[in-house]
């Protein structure tokens, strides 16, 4: 096993490692992934990734343009959900607390992006040990604070939904929701930062970091388990929970409605306004179903591939199959904010009156009294 680096002997390892992967080096005149490496960058990568050779140009090339792209679509969209929802006094509802602190943890996530562009650019570790440091650092907090955040809005949806007099959300409890994400997500951001627990290491063409699920230490894969199970296992199931508790709720409402009309021999018990009312509430909780499993078709190959790494077989991660579920993990980033322009009414008639060039064209509900209290106290609460 090679000897773990530490501040005291770190120009004795330094040489250890130089002289143990010198044979894996370049040989035969192919550019192996980590030449050109040495020192503490060099330390800072699993071994796993000392045989492979060098991706051609073009897969740099391509995803450096990706990334781009996806970091301008994910900053421009939830830039519009934090300036509008800040902004906007209808919209600063205490349900949508979480809607502006998941906007907030999606630009993180594509905030870092810079980093992976000027690597692939550069065609490797080109920012060393700092910027990977930097950021995973900022990926742990989006991921898993945007984790989180997806559960809580699942609860606020089933509450909302299923307990319509006294399921609200209250402004305080969700200050208290947004605290805890954040609380939550700081010592699995910081213990592998400061190696208490794992660490911080490139992946793929080493123009990314996340933490360790390679290095094969009993510590490493007890650290895969704990985080798999924190940051995927407990909100998915949270997620899973409430949503299929909102959908009893739907089926049971409607059933038990069509028998109340068969009795009463009518066509339907809706009124024009209680349809309008339901329609609201009914585009919102698609908006936020939509948006977690976007989270969860996002970072479920992540989560599988982290588990390969730790206690499968790790021949089947090459350096561009990791690539896949890293780019696959930030499209949540840049949907999230287009979901809500497509399904939240209320941020819709924000956009259209600020941006009127856009032709939005969503209904002012104002000129209904029914409508507008709909709005106001459905509408904006329930989001995602």
């Amino acid at each position: 096993m090679i000897p773990r680096l530490t501040m005291e002997n770190k120009t004795e390892d330094y040489n250890i490692y130089g002289a143990y992967f010198a044979p894996l080096r370049s040989s035969d005149g192919v550019k192996m992934l980590v030449d050109g490496l040495e020192g503490e960058d060099l330390a800072s990568i699993p071994e796993h990734w000392f045989s492979y050779a060098a991706p051609p140009a073009s897969a740099h090339t391509a995803l450096a343009l990706l990334y781009s792209f996806f970091t301008a679509a994910a900053l421009i969209g939830n830039g519009l959900v934090i300036y509008i929802f800040a902004t906007t006094k209808s919209l600063r509802t205490s349900s949508n607390l979480l809607i502006l602190n998941l906007a907030i943890l999606d630009f993180i996530m594509m905030a870092k992006a810079p980093i992976f562009i000027y690597n692939s650019a550069m065609r490797g570790y080109a920012t060393g040990v700092i910027g990977c440091q930097i950021f995973s650092v900022m990926g742990s907090y989006s991921g898993i604070g945007a984790a989180m955040t997806n559960a809580c809005i699942a609860y606020d949806r089933h509450s909302t939904i299923t307990r319509p007099l006294d399921g609200r959300l209250s402004r305080g409890k969700a200050l208290l929701m947004v605290a805890i994400i954040w609380i939550y997500a700081t010592p699995w951001s910081l213990m592998p930062l400061f190696q208490v627990w794992g660490r911080y290491v490139p992946e793929g063409y080493l123009t990314s970091c996340t933490f360790d699920y390679l290095t094969n230490t009993f510590d490493t894969k007890l650290f895969v388990a704990c985080i798999f199970v924190c940051s995927y296992v407990f909100p998915m199931s949270f997620i899973i929970y409430f949503y299929s508790g909102i959908v009893k709720q739907v089926f049971a409402h409607e059933a038990a409605l069509r028998e109340q009309a068969k009795k009463m021999n009518v066509e339907s018990l809706r009124s024009n306004q209680n349809a309008s009312a339901e329609s609201a509430e009914i585009r919102i909780a698609k908006a936020a179903l939509t948006v977690c499993f976007l989270f969860v078709a996002s970072w479920t190959p992540y989560g599988v591939m982290s588990l390969i790494g730790a206690f499968g077989d790790q021949r089947l991660l090459t350096p561009g199959v990791t690539m896949i579920p890293a780019v696959a993990c930030k499209t949540v980033a840049c949907i999230d904010p287009w979901v809500y322009a497509i399904s939240h009414p209320k941020y819709r008639q924000e956009l259209q009156k600020r941006m009127p060039w856009l032709q939005i064209n969503e209904p002012d509900d104002n000129a209904s009294t029914g409508t507008n209290n709909t709005a106001n106290s459905s509408a904006p609460a329930a989001s995602a």
